[in-house]
């Protein structure tokens, strides 16, 4: 049976999966603080719009050529 404290790369390994956890949890740690500090910010402006309406009388030729 190996000894554990031989086995160097087990412990280099170890250490490398250990920092990268690390660093995981501390990049979504800082991505949620800074979302949370930040300002909603609306996906699209809002501008005026103009609407325009015709009527359409019965006898005119435009309604009647439309039916």
């Amino acid at each position: 049976m190996s000894d554990w404290t031989s086995l160097w790369y087990v412990w280099l390994i170890l250490l490398t999966v250990f920092l990268l956890l690390l660093c995981g949890v501390s990049a979504s740690c800082i991505k949620f603080c800074c979302q949370k500090k930040r300002l909603p910010v609306e996906t699209f402006p809002r501008h005026p719009c103009d609407l325009t309406g015709i009527g359409i009388d019965s006898d005119s030729t435009a309604h009647s050529t439309v039916t």
